[in-house]
């Protein structure tokens, strides 16, 4: 038998437990609470949306400087928004669909 093999061998089961409590993590901590942090996520989504939302109509933004540099990123995502939110076209042709 060579080290290598030796420590490859350990190298494996280091591997194979650690997995194990991967697995073990996600089954106690973070599958339990799952869909409640993917409803958080979306209320605070909708927030920012919103706000950049009332902000291009009019309405002043309370944050309007720490959203400005958002606004790139959020565009891309903004059709699933309003789709999700019930409407089927949103705004003008050219804005959005």
């Amino acid at each position: 038998m060579t080290a290598g093999g030796g420590l490859r061998r350990l190298g494996d089961r280091l591997v194979r437990y650690w997995r194990r409590f991967e697995r073990g993590h996600e089954l106690l901590l973070v599958s339990r609470w799952r869909q409640g942090l993917r409803r958080e996520a979306r209320r605070r989504d909708d927030t920012l949306r919103t706000l950049l939302l009332l902000e291009s109509l009019g309405v002043d933004n309370p944050v309007a400087y720490e959203t400005l540099d958002a606004v790139p990123y959020l565009v891309a995502d903004f059709h699933e928004w309003h789709r999700r939110m019930g409407r089927d076209e949103f705004g003008d042709a050219g804005v959005c669909c």
